[in-house]
């Protein structure tokens, strides 16, 4: 009886290390993160490209943002919620987006993503790991890099939908 519990007792310690080792490998680390970012700001402005000029004004309604604003409010989002919670200073950069280009855009785009890559690697694990209150939330900062990319991928997939009404076919979706 005694063999058959030890047996047991050393099973179990032991699917529980392989549960563990597994949940701790299964963690994004920064650089994975950083260059699944790189591919959400390629992403981003290929969607940019693939619409054509007479589409950037397009809206699904009128109290809705434009092609142009939520390709814009990705950038903003990425430099406003990196300054607030990722410790990033100023961006050194703007856009009037009532007069830009789309090439102006792009540069603007890429620029935001640009500045949150050069904050989410300048943190420290302890910065990274830090809890931080987000919008009435108590979360890490490294849980507020995750929300920028949601919150990217949320409106790039919106402004997927504005160019298939607009009959642009979507570039191919690169996952890694």
């Amino acid at each position: 009886m005694k063999k058959a519990l030890k047996f047991l007792s050393s099973g179990l310690l032991m699917a529980f290390i392989m549960m563990a080792s597994t949940a701790v490998s299964a963690q994004t680390t920064k650089d994975e993160f950083l260059s699944k970012w790189q591919n959400s700001k390629q992403f981003t402005l290929d969607v940019l490209d693939k619409m054509p000029d007479s589409g950037m004004e397009y809206k699904t309604d009128p109290a809705a943002m434009s092609f142009k604003e939520q390709i814009h409010h990705i950038g903003n989002a990425i430099v406003g919620i990196s300054q607030g919670f990722l410790k990033g200073g100023d961006p050194g950069f703007t856009i009037d987006l009532t007069s830009a280009s789309k090439a102006d855009l792009a540069s603007y785009i890429a620029k935001c993503y640009d500045y949150g890559t050069t904050t989410m690697k300048a943190l420290s694990d302890a910065d990274a790991g830090e809890s931080i209150e987000v919008f009435g939330t108590n979360v890490t900062r490294r849980q507020v890099m995750a929300l920028i990319m949601d919150h990217s991928t949320h409106h790039r997939g919106s402004a997927i939908a504005y160019l298939r009404v607009e009959g642009a076919e979507p570039p191919a979706f690169v996952g890694f």
